[in-house]
């Protein structure tokens, strides 16, 4: 059950519902643009702190763990105690940590300052699209994730190209900066014109082992794998880590099947639609985090783009996305989700196939730009409808759960992705070596395009045809 929204029903079309919608576009946008413009940034961070390559991975597996550890908390926490207060908790932290980011002195204090970070998006995320599910109904609900998907194109247009001018003419540090502006906008809205929801079953107890043994198990690998990456070699500091991670997710399985308040409920995985669906959101993301942290980087390093070129470069994808993601997820609803999911990750790896080609001197119209738009078009037909069914599988008075599941699996996909891959293309401690970084570039792509191929076979398998069938059985 959850608590109603208001006195009146709100209407997509209305004024307060298109208010509730930029506060939560622009609320997960902060998270978004944050990922987005620290890759660009990645090199000069390196020169500026003199940060090696482990350094830079932490700079950007940092905020990913404490975000993919603590997103099951959050979504929990919102359901529990109301999701436009966790919401907004999570916006203020966020800009606060971001803050700290841009006056970091040492690399040290800035890989903390991502770390708080990332706390602060587990707590915003997950409420961002359960404001939307718990504030729409019927057609109006699906409408609004789509351009949910939709609008956070926007941000996506707009973060490369604004973080590339950033770093060039000015400082990495003042990429941090853009966070402050939203926030402050986030909040604004939010309390004039978001509605309060919370699940009125739910119970106010806390699942505090699950969540330290989520975020240990997390932590665990992601450590052992980037120090695998930086030493060459799995000596006993990395085995030790990897099965300190893979013993504590363990123990979190058997956890939360026996906790009185899971903050991972596991009656949702017994539902084969939900389940499925975050197992292809599983192999899509951890190749979409894979393809655009090789691309921005190799672009700079190894083809000589410079900062702003290189976050240029991805900008169609986000442009296709913004005007096609809402007829995806329209059509979604009339012809099912399991065609696009399965057509639009196979598109995707088409696309990878023709980045390969980045060598020195790559010119970007004719061998850049093909794969970037054919790589957009899969996107554009995938993100919404997954996005969709994700949420449309679970039960209304979970929906802070659900999101806060399929957006923790986004992230420890993107988390793992840049953990694990340099380690597999070979890139050593090499991440700004030409030399090294190429060839390592081609690997790590080809392995990004065979994990879409399987989040398409996966899509395939487990979604049903009609989009009715995904909703759970009362």
């Amino acid at each position: 059950m959850t608590v109603p929204a208001g006195p009146d029903p709100i209407v997509y079309a209305s004024a307060r519902g298109r208010w509730v919608l930029l506060a939560t576009v622009l609320g997960s946008a902060i998270a978004f643009i944050d990922a987005t413009v620290v890759t660009i940034a990645l090199p000069n961070i390196a020169d500026d702190l003199d940060a090696t390559t482990a350094d830079l991975q932490w700079t950007v597996n940092a905020y990913a763990l404490t975000l993919a550890a603590f997103l099951l908390l959050g979504g929990s926490l919102g359901d529990r105690f109301g999701r436009r207060r966790i919401f907004l908790f999570g916006v203020v932290w966020f800009a606060a940590a971001s803050l700290v980011c841009a006056i970091a002195p040492t690399v040290g204090l800035l890989i903390a300052a991502r770390a708080l970070q990332g706390v602060g998006g587990a707590l915003l995320t997950p409420g961002s699209l359960a404001i939307l599910q718990s504030t729409f109904t019927g057609t109006d609900r699906g409408r609004a994730i789509g351009a949910w998907s939709g609008l956070g194109g926007i941000a996506g247009a707009i973060a490369p190209f604004l973080g590339g001018w950033i770093v060039q003419v000015a400082s990495w540090r003042w990429v941090f900066g853009i966070n402050l502006p939203l926030a402050v906008v986030v909040v604004a809205v939010t309390m004039r014109h978001v509605p309060e929801s919370a699940d009125a079953t739910a119970s106010k107890r806390l699942d505090v082992a699950g969540t330290a043994l989520g975020a240990l198990g997390l932590a665990g690998l992601t450590y052992g794998f980037t120090a695998w990456t930086a030493s060459g070699s799995p000596d006993a500091v990395v085995v030790g880590t990897l099965l300190l991670g893979v013993l504590a997710l363990a123990a979190f399985v058997v956890v939360e099947s026996r906790a009185a308040a899971p903050i991972l409920p596991p009656a949702l995985f017994r539902w084969r639609p939900f389940s499925g669906t975050n197992a292809a959101t599983l192999l899509i993301y951890a190749a979409i985090s894979g393809v655009f942290f090789f691309l921005v980087v190799t672009l700079q390093v190894v083809a000589g783009y410079s900062p702003l070129e290189a976050g240029l470069a991805p900008l169609p994808v986000t442009v296709l996305m913004l005007l096609l993601s809402p007829r995806a997820g329209a059509l979604s609803t009339i012809i099912g989700p399991k065609l696009p999911m399965t057509i639009g990750p196979l598109v995707c790896a088409v696309g990878v196939v023709l980045l390969l080609g980045v060598t020195p001197d790559t010119p970007y119209l004719t061998h850049v730009l093909p794969g970037i738009l054919v790589f957009g078009l899969g996107l554009s037909a995938t993100v919404a409808p997954l996005t969709t069914t994700a949420l449309a599988a679970a039960p209304d008075h979970l929906a802070g759960a659900a999101s806060g599941v399929n957006n923790a699996v986004a992230r420890v996909a993107g988390l793992l992705s840049i953990a694990v891959l340099p380690l597999a293309a070979g890139v050593g401690s090499s991440l700004t070596d030409p030399a090294t970084l190429e060839p390592a570039y081609r690997i790590a792509l080809l392995v990004c395009a065979g994990l879409l191929a399987g989040g398409a076979a996966v899509s395939l398998l487990t979604v049903p045809n009609r989009a009715d069938a995904v909703r759970p059985p009362a």
